[in-house]
């Protein structure tokens, strides 16, 4: 066989056997996260459309982020309650209808408020999504449904952001429109094409009658992992905040380079991710693969020390080694926490989940910006490494059972 079909034929298998509801679920989040255009712009409207204050942007930005983490929590604890469908419809739907609101306001304190009302309907539908990619995951399949959700959110937020940047040069409220209008395009696809669980709530409260249904904080193992996950995404998140910075700043790469070098990361999980998880989901424990993941995101802030190198090369290196990071450790981190849930917590697994990455939203880039102005790019970077090997340390010393 030549080649280019061994190629293909590798392509076909990795993609081959998900279910129908798993595709569903995949192509909704694409087309969310497709619409996911203003929040990464929300700076820049409030201080160049506004005329507001940076301050005033931050404290939309915190907003945001105090209301993911609401969001999180009560999406998780809803979605066992009633189902991850209607969870998911009524999330969608409400955050766009707010999105659409947002845009013909102006006055600053309305929209403090309706920066935490949008931001929690949109972080609820989170776990409610994730909760439904475990329930209807094929036996065995798993991590690969979580990779092509992956997939789907990557492709999406590259497409959001970059058409995003084109329509904030020409209007910045169109973004809100848009953002609102796929977002609830989003919702109802969900009301009509996923397939509806009937009497999901009767049939939960039937079943769990005399059985004692864990609380992942109640989860010493789950509790530990979480904890953990919270450091490995707020040095994730740094590289998407901070390292654009510093390659601006220190490295003097322009904006358009810097574009390129950020796009690598969607571009290998798109070509890759798939494939590989497909050869490795079952040569070894989710939690080896984890470990390793982190190690080589270590080593990635640890280029960034080099005093010596083409600026461009390294920082391509820098975000090649960390993407091959988030590639072997999200996707087993995803099947991880859903190992340790169950039909009834599902949705509290996936909250606890989805917590850690709101608060290392919130706390990470302030965090990371400054250390970096008051210590140096280089102190940063030694303590996110740092960090990194501890954290692939105590994954490692972890015990499972």
């Amino acid at each position: 066989m030549s080649l280019p079909k061994q190629i293909a034929g590798h392509y076909k298998e990795s993609f081959s056997g998900l279910s129908r509801e798993t595709w569903i679920l995949s192509i909704v989040m694409l087309i969310n996260r497709s619409g996911y255009m203003a929040v990464p712009f929300m700076g820049l409207y409030v201080t160049q459309s506004l005329h507001r204050l940076p301050s005033d942007a931050g404290l939309i930005i915190t907003l945001f982020g105090i209301g993911s983490i609401l969001g999180s929590a009560v999406g998780g604890k809803l979605t066992d309650v009633i189902g991850f469908r209607p969870v998911q419809i009524i999330a969608a739907i409400v955050s766009g209808i707010f999105f659409l609101f947002f845009a013909s306001v102006t006055h600053f304190q309305t929209l403090c408020v309706l920066a935490l009302v949008i931001s929690f309907f949109s972080e609820a539908f989170r776990p409610a999504n994730f909760a439904a990619i475990a329930a209807y995951a094929k036996k065995g399949l798993e991590t690969r449904s979580y990779s092509l959700n992956r997939l789907a959110t990557n492709i999406g937020w590259a497409f959001g952001v970059s058409m995003g940047g084109m329509i904030a040069s020409y209007n910045y409220r169109l973004l809100f429109y848009i953002d609102g209008a796929v977002s609830i395009f989003a919702g109802l696809c969900i009301l009509f094409f996923l397939p509806r669980i009937r009497n999901y709530s009767k049939t939960i409260k039937e079943k769990v009658k005399g059985v004692v249904v864990r609380k992942p904080w109640q989860d010493t193992v789950f509790v530990k992992f979480i904890l953990l996950t919270t450091v490995f995404i707020l040095g994730f998140f740094l590289v998407f905040r901070v390292v654009p910075v510093f390659f601006k700043e220190i490295w003097k790469i322009d904006e358009f380079m810097i574009g390129l070098i950020l796009g690598l990361n969607g571009v290998i999980i798109a070509l890759f991710e798939m494939v590989m998880i497909h050869k490795i989901e079952h040569k070894k424990s989710p939690m080896f693969f984890i470990v390793i993941g982190v190690l080589l995101i270590a080593a990635s802030f640890l280029l960034l020390m080099l005093p010596f190198g083409n600026p461009v090369f390294l920082g391509a290196l820098c975000l090649i080694l960390f993407t091959l990071g988030e590639m072997f450790t999200l996707p087993f981190v995803n099947t991880f926490v859903m190992s340790r849930a169950n039909e009834f917590n599902r949705g509290l697994y996936a909250a606890g989940y989805m917590l850690s990455w709101s608060v290392a939203q919130v706390v990470g880039p302030t965090a990371g910006f400054y250390i970096a102005e008051q210590y140096g790019y280089n102190t940063l970077w030694i303590g996110l490494s740092t960090l990194m090997l501890l954290t692939a340390y105590f994954y490692k010393r972890l015990k499972t059972v």
